[in-house]
């Protein structure tokens, strides 16, 4: 699954975090009712037989055969579900998994078709465990095999989750409904009443009923279609692959299609509402490149016969990877060369990499429970960066990695982290496994290791995994037994133990702080918690010197190390194109010498390497390590720095200081001095590489909002030409947001963009327009976006979260934002469920901006009020960690940035008055 990234900036590159487990279900013994024992077929004198979280494990599913009749009128469903099951030990019970499902009829039969009973069997609900209890009076036989049968319905849902009903509307501006469906982690049980556990894996073979304008989609194809009484139809699909309930999926809607085919002979189709059917070609080409990249680079044939990618118009995340049938946001699949940018490019390739590597890692082996759900998202996250740089190399998304691991980084340096495996029970905690720990941490963990077994054992070794486990249930160790089982240690690493070495990594929390100190010829090294000494890792340590090209490797397992590099070397720089999950802190001047190198001759030192010195000094400056000045010393070269992921690193912390200081002319204007060639250099088009076009969106986007002249007379006749052309002139892509946030400061220009919002048909046009609206300085406008985004009808639900933080991220709108959310804080949990990863944006996201000792006591008091919530969720520790670790920033750096500042502008004054002079 791909959460949906809110590309906000922020001071520490703050990520989003998941949550601690609450205490463990109480344990049960034995099977429950044992052999023999007989109970009357009323349920007055039974009791539920099960008191865990987790089902007993002496019932198996075998394969499910699953009808469905979804009424799109009456937005309600009714179905049957036949399980062949395997007993293991002697019972009268069969617990599984239902929740909000009506039960009309359960049975049971055995492998002749007898039934046990010859009346209707009792079933008892436990609803604070999603779970049902079925009674048979005759003892279900250890070793024997039983069909149980299940009669239900229920209402399509209101929500993201499950079963779920979803709508759009046409240019005409009729309405039309598709039902779609939602499973991971813990919703399959919200459609049928089913075994929803990964290691319960089973095969299904899936029916479904439907009127004829409509069409059905599931995991496999559809093998026959017949006709039943009152014009409907049934599709019957082809019997699955055996695999998890979260990856079973359906979907019913009237939708349009692209086809093509991969070199291998799988069927690769993208389905999207009628008129949007042509921005679905991108899509199609990708998704068919990838399938044949991930099918040579796993040695795997790819298990289906065909891959559906469907845009569903309310979606939550980004993407979900059930299996042959992979569903999306809009923004994430569909692709409109008039109004995608080129980020938007790179998004949608991204996700639907992220997607497609899952169908193995995820769908072919899966986590044994939610605790490792690293194994999945971590793996498909880092697949995401080795499948596009192998298809579209144009895309330079290597560019993109570091900030990945950067925000990664922001999350793990607070006390709230987790370690990437952590327990997980109930659905609440489980959903909050969906995190920046997980999916970033997890990837760049598993960069580390890649680049230090090499590409090929790496490779190799995961390959080895999959054909092992392949519709299997996996652990950590399984993995670390696959990467460690060819590796030979060379002449780097000697005694290697690869499971002593990645417990370090997944096990416990927290990044490792390692201090560089050049004592003559020896680089001395200690290594630390980022924010205290708790623990100690193996570091696979890497580091480049002036004195060779070469990249010297160095395993770290103590505290206290030391490496021999010779006399002669007059810089080192630690972590090598961070390719390493540590922080590097260059003690005794280190930092000084590595300004200073920037400063005469910054290519010495790779564009990588750079933008990793930038984002660990003002790491450093954020825990203490150091005073701002030695951050602001550094950045200082950049005025002679041509790549453009420098660049945008350095840009972002000097805008996020921008946003904090008081004297904001006085910041203005030295940012805009300091960045004026870069500015002057930009073009208000879409022309150039990648990377020019990511510096143009986000200098022009600055610049305008720094109030700087010649940008804001360009946005304003560039949206004057856009509104009088009634929207039939595109403005170039990269530029559209600025030009689009320039032209919402007036009642116009906002009403119009609104306006337009309204009616489009690119959900990436949308994108931008949102963003706009929300940068108004009218603070009745931000709360009407609020209100319509409640509402969800002009604004969709799915939306509602990511405009939350937008408006917060105005000056204007932070208190705004948070009092809304305070208001409506039970309308926002019923919404999008108290563990999602929409509640945890929210929450740390709205209090992001805070930095005063009273706004920390007032997001205390708040979380005090919402207790029994609070305590169940990571994301309130996080935001508490985020406001504290600003309130220290500001009383830290915050005289030191004015005092800096003030130097900056008399140096200027000085020139000004000496060139004049002259």
């Amino acid at each position: 699954m791909v959460l949906v990234r809110i590309l906000l900036l922020s001071l520490f590159h703050m990520s989003l975090a998941g949550s601690q487990p609450t205490q463990r279900s109480q344990q049960a013994s034995s099977p429950p009712h044992p052999a023999g024992e007989q109970s009357t077929l009323g349920t007055g004198n039974l009791s539920f037989p099960w008191s865990r979280l987790r089902l007993p494990r002496y019932i198996i599913p075998l394969h499910y055969h699953l009808l469905l009749h979804p009424n799109l009128t009456s937005l309600s469903f009714t179905g049957s579900v036949q399980i062949q099951i395997d007993v293991q030990n002697n019972t009268n019970w069969v617990v599984l998994h239902s929740k909000g499902l009506q039960i009309s009829k359960a049975t049971i039969v055995d492998q002749n078709l007898a039934h046990l009973s010859d009346q209707v069997l009792p079933v008892l609900h436990n609803p604070s465990h999603d779970q049902i209890g079925i009674f048979s009076p005759r003892v279900l036989s250890s070793g024997q095999k039983y069909f149980l049968y299940i009669e239900f319905g229920a209402e399509l849902a209101d929500g993201f989750y499950g079963f779920y009903r979803s709508n759009y509307r046409t240019s005409t501006g009729e309405t039309r409904t598709l039902a779609s469906t939602h499973f991971e982690p813990t919703s399959a049980r919200m459609a049928f009443p089913c075994f929803d556990e990964p290691s319960f894996k089973a095969n299904f073979s899936v029916r479904i009923r439907r009127s004829p304008e409509y069409i059905s989609l599931s995991n496999m194809p559809v093998v026959k279609t017949v006709e039943i009484n009152d014009g409907l139809l049934e599709d019957q699909f082809d019997a699955s692959v055996k695999m998890s309930t979260y990856l079973v999926a359906f979907v019913i809607c009237d939708f349009k299609s692209v086809t093509a085919t991969t070199s291998s002979g799988v069927q690769v189709s993208i389905y999207a509402a009628p008129e949007k059917w042509l921005q679905t070609s991108y899509a199609l080409e990708v998704a068919v490149k990838m399938l044949d990249f991930y099918e040579e680079y796993f040695n795997i044939r790819y298990p289906l016969p065909k891959q559906d990618l469907i845009a569903i118009p309310d979606f939550q995340s980004g993407a979900m990877e059930n299996w042959g049938l992979t569903t999306y946001r809009e923004t994430s699949l569909l692709f409109d060369p008039l109004t995608s940018s080129i980020s938007d490019k790179l998004w949608v390739t991204m996700v639907i990499g992220h997607e497609l590597a899952h169908q193995w890692f995820g769908n072919l082996v899966t986590m044994e429970w939610w605790n490792d759900i690293w194994l999945n998202e971590g793996f498909a996250r880092y697949m995401e960066y080795i499948s596009v740089e192998a298809t579209y190399p144009d895309l330079k998304v290597e560019e993109y990695l570091l900030h990945t691991c950067f925000s990664a980084v922001g999350h793990d340096s607070l006390n709230s982290s987790r370690p990437i495996s952590s327990p997980a029970e109930n659905p609440t905690q489980i959903k909050q496994m969906f995190d920046t720990v997980s999916y970033d941490k997890g990837a760049c963990v598993l960069h580390m290791l890649r680049h230090f077994l090499t590409d090929d054992v790496f490779q190799r070794g995961i390959v080895r995994y999959l054909r092992k486990y392949s519709y299997r249930n996996a652990h950590n160790q399984d993995l670390w037994d696959s990467l460690a089982n060819d590796f030979i240690s060379g002449k780097h690493w000697e005694h290697l133990d690869l499971t002593a070495m990645m417990n370090t990594w997944t096990l416990q929390k927290g990044i490792p702080l390692v201090t560089v100190t050049r004592k003559g010829p020896r680089l001395l090294l200690r290594q630390d918690r980022f924010l205290r000494t708790v623990f100690l890792w193996h570091i696979p340590l890497t580091f480049k010197t002036d004195a060779s090209n070469t990249i010297h490797r160095h395993l770290m397992t103590t505290h206290t190390d030391s490496i021999h590099i010779g006399e002669e070397v007059s810089w080192v720089k630690v972590n090598t194109d961070m390719t390493g999950y540590y922080v590097v802190h260059y003690e005794n001047g280190g930092w000084d010498e590595m300004a200073k190198l920037l400063r005469e001759n910054h290519t010495a030192l790779s564009y990588k390497d750079r933008t990793h010195l930038i984002h660990n000094v003002f790491q450093l400056v954020t825990a203490g390590h150091l005073p701002l000045n030695k951050g602001l010393d550094l950045i200082g070269y950049l005025q002679s720095e041509t790549h453009n992921v420098p660049l945008l690193e350095g840009l972002g912390y000097l805008e996020a200081f921008y946003r904090m200081i008081e004297k904001r002319n006085e910041f203005d204007m030295y940012i805009l001095r300091f960045f004026r060639a870069v500015i002057d250099q930009q073009t208000w088009s879409d022309k150039g590489s990648v990377s020019e076009r990511r510096l143009r969106s986000e200098v022009l986007s600055l610049a305008c909002h720094l109030n700087d002249p010649p940008c804001l007379e360009k946005a304003h006749q560039s949206f004057k030409d856009w509104l009088q052309s009634n929207g039939t002139l595109n403005l170039p892509t990269d530029v559209a947001k600025t030009v689009f946030a320039v032209g919402a400061q007036d009642d116009h220009g906002w009403a119009s963009l609104l306006h337009t919002y309204n009616i489009s048909l690119s959900a990436a046009q949308k994108s931008k327009i949102l963003f706009a609206l929300t940068c108004s300085r009218d603070t009745n406008k931000l709360h009407r976006l609020l209100e319509l985004g409640l509402e969800g009808k002009v604004i969709r639900s799915q939306d509602l979260s990511t405009l939350i933080l937008m408006v917060a991220r105005n000056p204007r709108g932070h208190h705004l934002a948070w009092n809304f959310v305070k208001k409506n804080w039970d309308t926002l949990v019923q919404k999008f469920q108290l563990g999602s990863f929409c509640i945890r944006n929210i929450i740390i996201g709205t209090t992001g901006q805070f930095s005063s000792p009273e706004e920390l006591t007032e997001v205390q008091l708040f979380f005090e009020s919402i207790k029994e919530q609070a305590s169940q969720l990571r994301a309130t520790q996080v935001a508490l960690d985020n406001v504290q670790k600003n309130v220290r920033w500001f009383e830290r750096n915050l005289e030191n940035l004015r005092n800096w500042l003030n130097k900056q502008m008399k140096e200027r004054d000085k020139d000004v008055i000496g060139r004049t002079g002259s």
